[in-house]
């Protein structure tokens, strides 16, 4: 469905270095990473907003460099919350984006605004963050994509609205034939709805595998601060207190004879020891 190779992009003070992952037909990728770390830099040079110095992204097994514009079509796309035309009701911003859609679903654009309570006459600087943000996931919804690319989609939803989105996410891959990559730093959605995980940290990536393996492959370890000098060459990252100490390790180097507590982490303890 997605395929990103060797995807590198030059700024004065930042690079996006030779970023690779792949999602597969039927699957939602989290992306996850700090502020800054190259999350909207890979998305943006994904669609081709940005243009990179260098590698190939291929979606449905077309390169996008070359099939840019048959490709868009069947890609649903929302960049956090709509900025654009923000004097414009959303009907007239509607009315002019749904004719760039040759297979634009007037029923499920409809449903989308009654599921988001999004009111037509309304103008853009009349909504919220979080309406701005449901607006413009309202447009990505509606045009009978295969794969959806969300920048930071929760960001500025309730919890009953994230909630209900990720519901939404749930039921678009149901049939196996769509994907969605989304980017987040709110790793409890990932909990709930991811099958893989890409990790990014300054503009190289850490990890992208089935969300359950990295979780499998570390461990939270916690003890006295006797222990710490004999595990320092294995942590990943370590918070040291007066008692002790509580840090992150892959879990294959654990020692068996650890006199320590060893627990299963979940994907903010990742991403925080990880950041370090």
């Amino acid at each position: 469905m997605l395929k990103v190779t060797g995807l590198t992009k030059k700024f004065e003070n930042f690079t996006l270095e030779n970023v690779g992952f792949t999602l597969p037909a039927g699957y939602i990728m989290g992306f996850i990473g700090m502020n800054g770390a190259g999350k909207t830099t890979t998305i943006k040079s994904n669609m081709r907003m940005i243009r990179p110095d260098a590698g190939r992204v291929e979606i449905f097994g077309l390169d996008m460099a070359e099939h840019e514009l048959e490709i868009k079509q069947s890609i649903g796309f929302a960049a956090g919350a709509f900025e654009y035309y923000r004097q414009k009701p959303l009907k007239k911003i509607t009315d002019v984006y749904r004719r760039f859609f040759r297979d634009w679903d007037e029923t499920a654009y409809r449903d989308c605004l009654k599921r988001f309570s999004l009111d037509e006459t309304q103008r853009v600087s009349q909504l919220s963050a979080g309406m701005r943000v449901k607006y413009g996931l309202a447009l990505g919804l509606s045009h009978n994509a295969r794969l959806f690319i969300f920048d930071e989609p929760t960001s500025g939803l309730d919890p009953v609205a994230r909630d209900d989105l990720l519901d939404l996410f749930l039921s678009l891959i149901e049939d196996g034939s769509r994907s969605i990559l989304f980017s987040t730093h709110i790793t409890s959605d990932l909990d709930k709805c991811a099958d893989y995980v890409t990790f990014i940290k300054n503009g190289r990536i850490v990890m992208s595998d089935a969300k359950d393996a990295i979780i499998d492959a570390h461990t939270v370890v916690s003890g006295g601060s006797e222990m710490l000098a004999s595990l320092q060459d294995k942590l990943i990252g370590v918070k040291s207190h007066d008692f002790g100490f509580k840090a992150l390790m892959k879990t294959a180097d654990v020692p068996e004879s650890l006199r320590a507590t060893a627990v299963r982490p979940d994907l903010e303890d990742i991403t925080v020891y990880y950041n370090r």
